[in-house]
């Protein structure tokens, strides 16, 4: 789920006006009542137990592990009663470029108080977007940038006043507002906006002409350990193929030890401390090292066609309508290996359980009779390596998403039991709600918001590629209140997972997990799409959502 690494547009692009957001009012919603149906608990247990076995080596995309994968959502897709989503096929092919960087020097400071060599995996990571067989970055100058933020309509430029073209600009991760108690702040708070995610930071240096960028890691804004960047940034890394072959990018991308970080800037007469704290300000001016990075390596490079997997239930009464449940079918095949060898990253909560939840939900779907509108089933490519999958979908939809009333994405379902709540990434932002909160009175369990919105998931999974294109998306995380222990519990679940097995050779199967809590949950997620897609309504994001004018305008066009 973590690493996204698709080129996205900076957050203003979606930013609407005042005249824009209230040029179209909202009918009352039609939400049709739909009776529970039994998600099979065996499915689940079944798929996702297959799915992350080692027989399918962690399913990295262009892998013997996506064949396997193939093979088995297509038959089980078949079993469930769906129709090939493609035409005649179920596949939509996604092509990929895989860039692994290998033979990497240490990264060299010098002209500073003390020379250093910062070592590849401990001290830093970094890789390329460029299809170049090697990558030299030669005593490039360096720059710390702050938070490499250039947002015009709020008055923030980090890169003014300085060139940085062919330097190497050192960056924080997350947003200046990022710590803050609530949701005010030039930046939303503590709740994450796009301009926190990496994936623009790298965006942005690009655009400055950088050679290198290199973002400051650090656990709490980051929102993760080391082990997860360096697991997540070494071995073949894949990209979305573009006509210019990558040389519009940054010669290296790449992240550094808040520790190595530390010592680079002391050896450069300054202290990181008092520079992040700058950085904070509106106003910053990006402060030259005086000291000069030197790194290479060389780039093995591979073009492979992956695949997004599509079954489709055809409307009863209107077809040419869609309801969407998507999940990523890819985790990140074999990474570094755990203290007992084990070298295979098999997802099997991320995300070989959302995964088997399109199969579970599509028989259940089916066993229930085809509703008015149709049903799409999108199992997609390559989410660890940027939702790149799903934004091929997104820019070229297989059905017309103007004509796609709404989803659910299905990203890693913990075993935590089952919870008085759900927890609603980016809540209040879509009319979808609606169908949730109607699905939850009749369970009896309530909607909470994320409680930790300065991690930014709502830019972390595939909803995201839909959602920029305007269609309204949920995503919906189990809830934290479990019955069983509470919030405590909850957390302590949470965290256990991320601690220990996130994005690593132990996310792994295990037979004696508890389902119920997932089960219920799946209960929710039918209520919502089958009332959506009896519903004659079309859901729209809120008026001053920054994906509302998208939406407004696709929705003109179809009609």
């Amino acid at each position: 789920m973590i690493k996204t690494l698709l080129k996205f547009a900076p957050l203003p692009f979606f930013v609407m006006s005042a005249a824009q957001a209230g040029a179209q009012q909202t009918a009352p919603l039609d939400i049709p009542d739909v009776a529970p149906q039994p998600v099979s608990q065996a499915t689940m247990q079944d798929v996702t137990r297959m799915l992350a076995s080692d027989e399918f080596e962690g399913r990295a995309p262009g892998s013997v592990g996506e064949q396997k994968t193939i093979a088995l959502l297509t038959e089980r897709f078949a079993k469930a009663g769906l129709k090939p989503g493609n035409g005649d096929s179920w596949l939509q092919p996604v092509p990929l470029v895989s860039i692994e960087a290998g033979k990497v020097s240490p990264l060299t400071i010098t002209g500073g108080k003390t020379p250093l060599s910062l070592a590849y995996g401990t001290d830093m990571v970094l890789g390329t977007y460029r299809e170049a067989d090697s990558i030299t970055i030669a005593e490039s100058d360096v720059v710390f940038v702050g938070y490499g933020i250039n947002a015009p309509e709020k008055g923030w430029n980090d890169y003014a006043g300085v060139d940085v073209k062919g330097k190497t600009v050192v960056i924080l991760v997350n947003d200046p507002d990022y710590d803050s108690a609530d949701l005010s702040g030039d930046f939303g708070g503590k709740a994450m906006t796009y301009y926190g995610r990496w994936t623009y930071k790298y965006e942005e240096a690009a655009r400055q002409g950088a050679a290198a960028a290199l973002i400051v890691h650090d656990t709490v804004p980051a929102a993760y350990g080391w082990g997860v960047v360096e697991s997540s940034w070494t071995g073949p890394q894949f990209f979305a193929q573009t006509k210019d072959k990558g040389a519009s990018q940054t010669q290296a991308n790449g992240w550094i030890q808040k520790s190595a970080a530390e010592t680079l800037l002391a050896s450069a007469g300054q202290d990181l401390a008092t520079l992040s704290a700058a950085a904070r300000k509106k106003g910053f001016k990006a402060v030259p090292l005086g000291v000069k990075a030197s790194v290479s390596f060389a780039n093995a490079i591979d073009t492979t066609m992956s695949n997004n997997i599509i079954g489709i239930l055809p409307g009863a009464k209107r077809p040419d309508e869609y309801v969407l449940y998507t999940a990523h079918w890819d985790h990140l095949g074999r990474c570094k290996p755990a203290s007992d060898g084990d070298d295979i990253c098999n997802g099997a909560v991320d995300n070989a359980t959302g995964t088997a939840a399109l199969v579970a939900l599509a028989e259940t779907f089916a066993k229930a009779g085809a509703p008015d509108r149709s049903v799409v089933f999108l199992a997609v490519t390559a989410e660890e390596s940027g939702l790149l999958g799903s934004a091929y979908y997104g820019q070229n939809p297989i059905y017309p998403l103007a004509k796609t009333a709404g989803g659910i994405n299905m990203d890693a379902f913990l075993m935590a039991g089952p919870s008085r709540n759900v927890t609603v990434v980016g809540k209040g932002k879509s009319e979808l709600e609606a169908y949730l909160d109607a699905a939850l009175t009749s369970a009896d369990r309530v909607a909470s918001p994320d409680s930790s919105p300065q991690n930014g998931y709502y830019y972390r999974s595939d909803h995201f590629s839909l959602a920029k294109q305007g269609v309204p998306m949920l995503y919906i995380d189990g809830g934290e209140d479990l019955i069983e222990g509470g919030t405590a519990a909850g957390a302590a679940a949470a965290k256990d997972y991320t601690v220990n097995r996130y994005h690593g050779p132990k996310d792994e199967y295990n037979p004696d997990w508890n389902w119920s809590g997932v089960i219920a949950d799946l209960s929710l997620y039918y209520r919502i799409g089958r009332s959506l897609a009896m519903s004659t309504s079309w859901p729209n994001w809120v008026e001053g959502d920054e994906f509302r004018a998208t939406r407004d305008a696709s929705r003109a066009a179809a009609k």
